[in-house]
């Protein structure tokens, strides 16, 4: 009988997560305030966020008490399926048992392939995949493959767009609060999204690899026109440049079908961004889909093999977190339950703006809906309304998003700075007793808006009293 390998035998006591958490789990906001971002502890204990949590479940949240929190973020989209789904986490637990040999870097592991033909399935005029560890790292990807296989610099994006805070994925990151001090940046210009002329102006200058695109922006939940990706897909190919799908917020169902940019025929983007929701919730992921002469212009030759990698992508824990998801996608049908609630949650929500001032307007698809507040016309709610937005702009959305947790323990946020919108991106698991639980505590907090009551003076205090607490 050969030898025991060295190294192989456990020589250090075991390690006891839950041990750790019960001796220093309350220290939680000091550590991160200590050792971490200090603005975020900060930033929750103004609002009023700075909640403990002992588990979660579902698209629930629960403190030590029991007290559940319904959570309409899902990690911004990373939760599709709730927090700890039975068969993700089981399919990790079987794949850690196995102890695969895993990242040798002179192999090819079958769960990649596995996972590769599969996501292709949903959009067969693609061909091949790049696995990363996250959205910004797929955009990433996405940028050095078209301008590589176009041979030309410049990428186009769109005002307000959100792609990564990466270099370069800053560098199409439409919101200038996300690119001021980090320049300088990529050669990239912003078009205004839907403006067919204006992309066609920057065609014609000859140096456009790509254009890159949310079929729904996140920021202020705004769709591309009808028709929009469509015509621009003709323009780019007419001047030999590619369109990029960026879906990592938008793609796995979020919108109603599988990929955003399949709800306007015809569209077949060049290269797909796909991140968030194929994790599972548990391992972090990201995927580029490209055409094949993409990826054999990129890896060309032998000598090329490794000029673009990860070091974690294609990782066991990962790609069986992906497989495990799209294996629940489709037995649960998760995608035909998105499209259901969420038409019925806009429904319902688009239904209350003949009775209020203040909803503007409510708009998306499937579950990634936008609720927008505007200027009221009567006096009376005019003059709060324009000391709010004196104070600062997207006050008002934040006065409904705090007693939204406070009052009802739901977990809303704005959809951005200085925006009156509220973006809801809950898991899509969710069903009608969520909605009717959000619309219910959303109409509360209205009524008291528009009431002249003291919902404005109580949101001030909190702010006062917490930003006090906070020093």
């Amino acid at each position: 009988m050969a030898a025991e390998p060295t190294g192989t035998s456990p020589t250090s006591p075991k390690f006891d997560v839950e041990a750790l958490l019960k001796e220093r789990g309350a220290e939680r906001y000091r550590l991160h305030a200590e050792h971490l971002n200090h603005q975020l502890p900060r930033m929750l204990h103004t609002i009023g966020f700075d909640k403990v949590y002992d588990h979660a479940k579902g698209a629930y949240f629960y403190d030590a008490e029991g007290n559940d929190y319904l959570d309409m973020l899902a990690g911004f989209g990373i939760f599709a399926l709730g927090r700890h789904h039975p068969v993700v986490r089981d399919a990790l637990h079987q794949v850690t048992d196995l102890e695969l040999a895993d990242l040798t870097r002179f192999d090819c592991q079958p769960l990649p392939g596995l996972l590769a033909e599969k996501l292709l399935s949903y959009t067969p005029h693609l061909d091949r995949v790049f696995f990363g560890n996250s959205g910004t790292e797929a955009v990433e990807t996405a940028l050095k493959f078209a301008r590589y296989a176009t041979g030309k610099p410049r990428v186009l994006f769109c005002d307000h767009a959100f792609h990564g805070l990466t270099t370069g994925s800053l560098s199409v990151n439409g919101e200038d609060g996300f690119r001021k001090g980090f320049a300088p940046l990529l050669p990239d210009t912003a078009i205004p999204l839907g403006d067919l002329e204006r992309l066609e102006r920057e065609l014609k200058k000859g140096d456009v690899a790509a254009l890159i695109v949310e079929p729904i922006q996140g920021k202020g939940v705004h769709a591309a026109p009808d028709g929009y990706l469509r015509a621009a897909q003709e323009l780019l190919h007419k001047y030999k440049a590619l369109l990029i799908a960026d879906e990592v917020q938008t793609g796995m169902g979020r919108t109603g079908d599988f990929f955003a940019y399949q709800h306007e025929a015809g569209v077949e983007p060049d290269l797909v961004c796909v991140a968030k929701a194929l994790s599972g919730g548990y391992v972090p992921v990201g995927a580029t889909l490209g055409k094949e002469w993409i990826f054999e212009k990129v890896y060309s030759s032998m000598d090329r093999v490794l000029v673009h990698s990860a070091s974690f992508g294609s990782n066991t824990l990962a790609m069986t977190a992906g497989l495990a998801t799209l294996h629940v996608f489709e037995n649960e049908k998760v995608v035909a339950n998105a499209r259901r609630v969420g038409d019925l949650f806009r429904e319902r929500l688009a239904a209350l703006k003949p009775k209020y001032e203040m909803l503007a307007d409510v708009r998306g698809r499937g579950l990634m809906i936008g609720i927008e507040f505007g200027k009221p016309q009567s006096l009376k709610l005019r003059t709060g309304w324009s000391a709010l937005q004196a104070a600062r702009k997207g006050l008002f959305a934040q006065m409904v998003v705090v007693p939204l947790m406070q009052r009802h323990r739901i977990l809303t946020q704005v959809s951005g700075d200085h925006l009156e919108v509220i973006k809801l991106i809950p898991p899509l698991i969710i069903g009608e007793a969520e909605v009717d639980r959000f619309v219910s505590a959303f109409e509360e907090i209205m009524d008291e808006a528009h009431s002249g009551t003291g919902l404005m003076r109580d949101f001030g205090k909190t702010l006062i009293k917490q930003a006090v607490a906070a020093r």
